[in-house]
């Protein structure tokens, strides 16, 4: 059944660019009420401009800030029908030699930031009898080299949510998991610029695995998401076919094929990521600039909250 987003309030996390920038447009488009969380207080604050929407500088790794912008979405629009948990980060490196901060912080960001997201907003979705959708990822059931802390924080994602889902279905809330491909992201693109080992795994993986999905299509699966309150999106809709053979993806006889390749690039790609000196792409947003105590409301709506 699908739900008009005329005059839905819906909290996108990681709003200020990539996936949930174009789903927060898309569903503004749609008529949606939009409150913007993340970590880039001007893109947020731009954006929010175009969409007459309240944005919030948040890390969702901190319960207080998760809190916060959860109080000032209430403050302004008095509801929260929807949440899109999509913040995400992807750390360089394998666990032998990257940097270990930017591996668990990965984790942080990725899975311990949707828990706090969904505990922040889950008493306003069951007043709603809302929707959450938790961005998980193909990497939820499909392994790579390169990406540990990244496919254990998807994977962990996607069985949080399969368990919050029986948690408020008596609710009448309803919680979906997204698994998208490669989308064509800063992030993404940053992955491709910083490790020429990373573009040629890409080229060598099957569809839909190694394809990579426009943005503006990603977010088009995800608003439809949000309208038909979907419990599972693939992004492209192929990934659903390695969703449902998992156990042969994740097998040892493909893991040997896998294993043969990994012999030669995870040599290629430690060493560029120690000429990279850094853990994170060059956009990733990883931790909220410091903030000052008991601040003001932290949103912008019209001309009516200030940035703290």
């Amino acid at each position: 059944m699908k739900r008009s987003l005329s005059g839905q309030v819906v909290l996108v996390t990681g709003a200020a660019r990539g996936i949930g920038e174009h789903t927060a447009r898309l569903a503004a488009a749609r008529g949606a009420r939009l409150s913007l969380v993340g970590l880039e207080p001007d893109r947020l604050a731009a954006l929010a401009g175009e969409l007459g929407a309240v944005w919030f500088a948040c890390d969702v790794t901190d319960q207080a800030s998760m809190d916060a912008a959860v109080e000032g979405t209430i403050a302004a629009y008095g509801r929260i029908d929807a949440v899109v948990a999509n913040a995400g980060v992807a750390s360089r490196g394998t666990v032998a030699t990257g940097d270990v901060e930017a591996l668990v912080r990965t984790v942080e960001v990725n899975l311990v930031g949707v828990m706090r997201t969904a505990a922040a907003c889950l008493p306003h979705l069951i007043t709603a009898q809302g929707y959450l959708l938790v961005v998980a990822s193909a990497a939820s059931f499909a392994a790579l080299p390169g990406m540990a802390p990244y496919c254990a924080s998807k994977a962990g994602v996607e069985h949080f949510a399969n368990a919050v889902r029986l948690e408020v279905a008596h609710h009448g809330v309803r919680v979906g998991t997204a698994h998208p491909s490669w989308i064509d992201t800063d992030l993404v693109r940053d992955a491709k610029d910083d490790l020429p080992s990373f573009r040629e795994t890409l080229h060598r993986l099957p569809p839909p695995l190694g394809s990579t999905t426009s943005v503006e299509r990603c977010a088009e699966l995800f608003v439809d998401a949000l309208e038909r309150r979907r419990r599972k999106v693939f992004v492209p809709r192929g990934v659903a076919l390695v969703y449902w053979l998992r156990t042969l993806v994740n097998s040892r006889p493909a893991e040997r094929l896998v294993e043969r390749q990994a012999r030669r690039s995870v040599p290629v790609m430690e060493a560029q990521v120690r000429s990279l000196g850094r853990g994170f792409g060059a956009t990733t947003a990883t931790a909220l600039p410091p903030r000052v105590e008991k601040p003001p409301p932290t949103g912008f709506i019209a001309d009516r909250y200030h940035h703290r």
